[in-house]
């Protein structure tokens, strides 16, 4: 985390964004005191790879399967 003056701030805001676009966080000071924080925005939910992740899942799973018998024993394995 990074503190800048406000008047360096002005004179530096296109450095600033640089570094909060990379992921750092600068907080901005008036006469020493903290005023302000400049973040980087969090990237949005990526709807497209979660539906292309959850296909992934659905295509290993396919051809796996567990019959009654091995489930109860997986049960029946747990209990004391």
């Amino acid at each position: 985390m990074k503190e800048i003056g406000v008047f360096e701030a002005k004179n530096k805001l296109s450095e600033l964004l640089d570094l909060a676009e990379k992921g750092e966080e600068i907080i901005i000071t008036r006469h020493g005191k903290q005023v302000a924080r400049l973040l980087p925005i969090e990237k949005p939910f990526d709807r497209a790879a979660a539906r292309q992740a959850v296909e992934e899942i659905r295509k290993m799973r396919k051809g796996i399967s567990i019959d009654d018998a091995t489930i109860r024993a997986f049960i029946n394995e747990g209990r004391p």
